[in-house]
């Protein structure tokens, strides 16, 4: 560890720089991922295939259920992550240029953001393509933005900074969605068509997105000088070669491998649950041919965005005092509840009531489940490869995992109901009780341990 990095180690200025990131993106997460974007592309598409006989959009000519395109569209931004991530992981950590390629992808995925609101009518299907190029954008900055995790907190404040971290976010990303809910629900009372304000609305996670990670710009510290390229190579073709290495070296680090399977599997869950919560609850097929109306969606989501502060809060206290693995264990059988619920209940006249309940619990879960695993992870990887690692991690981080969005789509096009891709989704969690306990968490930084000696030498 050079003098730089113990300098800035649990610097509260910088903390606070890094924190305000997950404000910044946050927006994308809950105004564009989680309520806007998906409801009204679906009706966009539903529109569009009233001119076909069977009912389904054409997008390049392909038949697609309407309230299926933007499933389909996450499953392919995380196709195109897992191809991407780990080589711009490697490129990162072998240039030092972390921080500048986190400006540069953060700046594509705002801008992707803010061209939403050209979305209308005849061009649905942009929304799609934009989202792809957002959502990429989005999983690659996160990975260099996770990866300074490490540098900026000693082991023993990492529960508590990545929590800290996560609680941030759900703060930004619900002031936003609270402005935007204000505006969606009064914009006919100030002369603004509802399609107008869902496109303001979209747009302005992008102008947010930019605009507060100026923050972060200003106050994270680059952790060593730019490094020079031997002649005759290009960053692509180091990237690749350092990729090759770190394959080569896993074998060193078997318990951060079953982790990353165990996280991968709960993760897909959690993810699709994000990812597909609003379509589920707007759509009549849904709710027994009754849909939940879109502000008060909102307003639930709304409600779960300033819960999950305390939850994330209150699940680095419960890292500290059970264990970090342990308290990810008790989450996740709290998101097999909220699951099996999901796909038996909502149906009567006080599904908005047991909406509301359900999100409560949603809420305490869904930032500490993801704060703790973060900061659980920074202890299994080895100095210097945390971009490389962190873009595994990533491939089924917030909004990326593909199983289950692709799972959740197929079932409902194949089925004619949303409630068989809910049901499917208990098996993640199961899959992730299973392999997570275990994992030996203490073996797992013994390895790494192991390893940053032998490498020093």
């Amino acid at each position: 560890m050079t003098s730089s990095q113990q300098a800035t180690t649990n610097d509260r200025s910088e903390i606070f720089g890094w924190a305000m990131y997950d404000w910044a993106n946050s927006a994308f997460s809950t105004t564009v991922g989680t309520v806007f974007l998906g409801p009204y592309i679906a009706s966009l598409a539903a529109t569009a295939a009233e001119a076909y006989p069977d009912g389904l959009a054409r997008f390049m000519g392909i038949p697609i259920a309407p309230d299926s395109f933007l499933p389909y569209c996450i499953s392919f931004s995380v196709g195109l992550q897992v191809l991407f991530l780990p080589i711009l992981g490697a490129i990162a950590d072998y240039s030092h240029l972390r921080k500048r390629m986190m400006q540069i992808f953060a700046t594509i995925g705002a801008l992707a953001t803010i061209l939403m609101f050209f979305v209308t009518g005849g061009l649905w299907w942009l929304g799609g393509v934009l989202f792809i190029i957002a959502n990429l954008a989005f999983g690659a900055a996160i990975v260099f933005y996770n990866a300074y995790l490490p540098d900026i907190a000693s082991e023993e404040e990492r529960d508590r900074v990545s929590s800290y971290g996560f609680a941030m976010g759900y703060i930004g990303g619900g002031i936003l969605l609270a402005l935007n809910l204000a505006f969606f629900i009064f914009s006919d009372a100030i002369g603004v068509p509802g399609d107008l304000a869902v496109r303001i609305n979209l747009a302005s996670a992008g102008i947010w997105w930019m605009g507060f990670a100026l923050l972060t710009w200003a106050r994270l510290k680059p952790r060593h000088a730019a490094r020079a390229l031997p002649p005759g190579e290009t960053y692509v073709g180091v990237g690749f070669k350092q990729l090759g290495n770190t394959f080569r070296e896993l074998k060193h680090f078997p318990e951060t491998i079953k982790f990353i399977l165990a996280y991968f599997l709960y993760n897909d869950g959690i993810q699709t649950v994000i990812a597909v919560a609003s379509t589920f609850a707007a759509a009549p097929i849904a709710r027994g041919g009754v849909g939940l109306p879109q502000d008060t969606l909102i307003a639930i989501i709304l409600m779960i965005q300033f819960v999950a502060f305390g939850g994330a809060l209150l699940w680095g206290r419960l890292a500290g005092w059970i264990g970090s693995k342990q308290s990810i264990i008790v989450s996740l059988f709290i998101w097999a509840g909220v699951v099996i619920y999901a796909y038996g209940g909502l149906q009567g006249e006080s599904r908005i009531t047991e909406f509301f309940i359900l999100g409560i619990f949603i809420a305490l879960v869904l930032g500490g489940s993801q704060a703790i695993s973060r900061s659980l992870f920074a202890q299994m990887i080895p100095k210097g490869k945390e971009a490389e690692f962190y873009s595994f991690y990533e491939v089924s981080e917030r909004g990326t995992s593909w199983t289950g969005p692709l799972l959740f789509g197929l079932a409902n096009q194949i089925f004619g109901s949303l409630r068989y891709g809910i049901l499917a989704l208990i098996f993640y969690f199961i899959a992730g009780l299973i392999i997570l306990p275990f994992v030996n968490v203490r073996k797992a930084m013994d390895d790494v341990k192991n390893y940053d000696k032998a490498s020093a030498s």
